[in-house]
């Protein structure tokens, strides 16, 4: 069977309003690029017409300019999951133009496949190689794809020419069995290959083959600076120290890392350190660091949902394909962030922290409890079931006007149960083992900014004032910091003294 090329346009016409549209890739690697640009398009001459065109966008993860930030300023979006990254769609999202739910992203494919958001009418998946037959060689990053490949109506193919190359043999394309007749998904090391390399699609699904020959468009991230350089190192400090004492075992364990300047200056400083041994990770994303750390014989091998390189990086990945492809496995989201394997292989799990409180709790998401900022991603899926399960975050933002560690937080994604350790750039505080109080004790002599010390003893003193109780709190002042800041722009402003202190 011939599959047709087409141009972009003719590609966004078979999309209609109200269609349930999926992604491939995730983060922006291995995210359409083109046929997205022209459905914006397509909108806004529609809306201009005064018709009404708006889609449910379903994807692996955040996406591009390309799609969350074409399809935001376009109004083109109605209904958003499970994850998002860009300023536009934030807005959109905020203003409740866009209507976001936030979901794990090891959860989305099944529910998809259980049928919970109803049908995929139409799929775009970016390849690298394609025949005929509907075999296919997917580009950077898995996200969704082979789920949506086997339940999407129709597909619509961006074939990229900008890679120069194929990524065939980095892909294991796999999708389990659902419920009831779901096995165990056989994973017991990082590079155990469980699927395909390449990923069937039935031809008479493809609508047609659109040419492609835009870059992924990440920036490198920028060089840490001293709070995040300090931060790395204490988490580094923290492990090398499990490691010393045998809490991790001598061969170390699997890391897992967002993403950002916290996640590469953790993971540089675990390669410089003679006592950790070269490591593996069980992860959703690597970054140009971990390609550093490959070549200098730290890190032995990635199994990954993403390749989120930076442009430059990608090239240079690119040029020295072979010396990678026995030390990076791409796998499908459920499958890099499957709990059920995370907590078989005793991964080590670093996340970000927007806010946490005393005792332990965390807000990856809210500002302020109320704005979104980019969602729960794969934070939830590693936390829950890490060997270690860390957070680190800057003790203060904005110069000091906002504490990161509060008396409670404004939103919670991820609870006290599952958060083992916490890290700022002032230093360690371990949970494990430790009462409600114990842990604010602990999180308060070791996390917070000095400017705020004193004022989180002093919630502490007033939220014991009630007498003996397990979790201290003063209901009326657990959010005076955030009222403060709300009030006057600068949380080191609160009085607890109207609560009685």
């Amino acid at each position: 069977m011939s599959i047709p090329f087409i141009s972009a346009e003719e590609a966004a016409s078979y999309i209609k309003n109200g269609d349930n549209v999926g992604l491939s890739g995730f983060t922006a690697s291995g995210t359409p690029k083109v046929v997205t640009v022209a459905l914006a398009k397509r909108a806004r001459e529609l809306h201009e017409k005064g018709l009404p065109f708006k889609i449910n966008l379903f994807t692996g993860a955040s996406t591009n300019d390309h799609v969350d930030g074409e399809l935001s300023r376009a109004d083109a979006i109605a209904i958003r999951t499970p994850y998002q990254g860009h300023s536009d769609s934030r807005k959109g999202i905020n203003n409740q133009q866009i209507n976001y739910f936030d979901a794990h992203l090891s959860m989305c494919s099944q529910d998809l496949r259980y049928g919970f958001f109803g049908d995929i009418d139409v799929a775009i998946i970016e390849v690298t190689e394609m025949s005929p037959n509907g075999d296919v060689v997917l580009g950077a990053g898995l996200g969704m794809t082979p789920t949506l490949a086997q339940v999407a109506k129709k597909v619509i193919l961006e074939y990229s020419s900008y890679y120069k190359t194929s990524f065939r043999g980095f892909h294991d394309n796999y999708v389990p069995l659902d419920p009831p007749h779901r096995r165990e998904i056989p994973i017991y090391k990082p590079s155990d290959r469980i699927g395909s390399t390449v990923l069937h699609i039935d031809p008479k699904k493809i609508i047609g083959v659109v040419p492609s020959n835009a870059s992924e468009g990440v920036k490198p991230f920028a060089p840490s600076d001293e709070v995040t350089h300090q931060i790395g190192e204490n988490v580094c400090n923290f492990l090398v120290q499990q490691l010393r004492t045998g809490l991790i075992p001598k061969e170390f364990l699997p890391i897992q890392s967002g993403v950002g300047n916290v996640a590469n200056a953790v993971l540089y400083g675990l390669g410089e350190n003679p006592e950790v041994p070269p490591f593996e990770m069980y992860t959703e994303v690597i970054q140009d660091a971990v390609m550093t750390l490959m070549e200098q014989g730290n890190c032995k091998f990635a199994s990954t949902c993403a390749m989120t390189f930076s442009d430059d990086a990608m090239l240079h990945f690119m040029e020295n394909i072979d010396f990678f492809r026995d030390k990076i496995l791409l796998r499908p989201g459920e499958i890099s962030n499957s709990p059920e394997v995370v907590r078989r292989l005793g991964v080590i799990t670093m996340n970000t922290a927007l806010e946490a409180d005393i005792y332990g709790n965390v807000n990856s998401t809210h500002v302020l409890g109320t704005k979104m900022m980019n969602g729960i991603g794969g934070s939830g899926d590693f936390t829950r079931n890490g060997y270690i399960s860390i957070f680190s975050c800057p003790s203060v933002q904005k110069g000091g006007k906002i504490s990161a560690i509060v008396p409670m937080c404004s939103h919670i994604d991820h609870s006290e149960h599952s958060v083992k350790v916490l890290i700022t750039e002032q230093g360690v505080a371990d949970l494990r083992g430790k009462d409600p109080r114990q842990r604010a004790e602990t999180i308060i002599e070791n996390c917070v900014h000095p400017m705020y010390k004193e004022i989180m003893w002093d919630y502490l003193k007033l939220a014991s004032k009630g007498g003996k109780m397990h979790t201290p709190h003063n209901l009326q002042a657990a959010f005076a910091l955030h009222e403060t800041f709300m009030d006057c722009g600068d949380m080191s402003k609160v009085d607890f003294a109207k609560f009685g202190l």
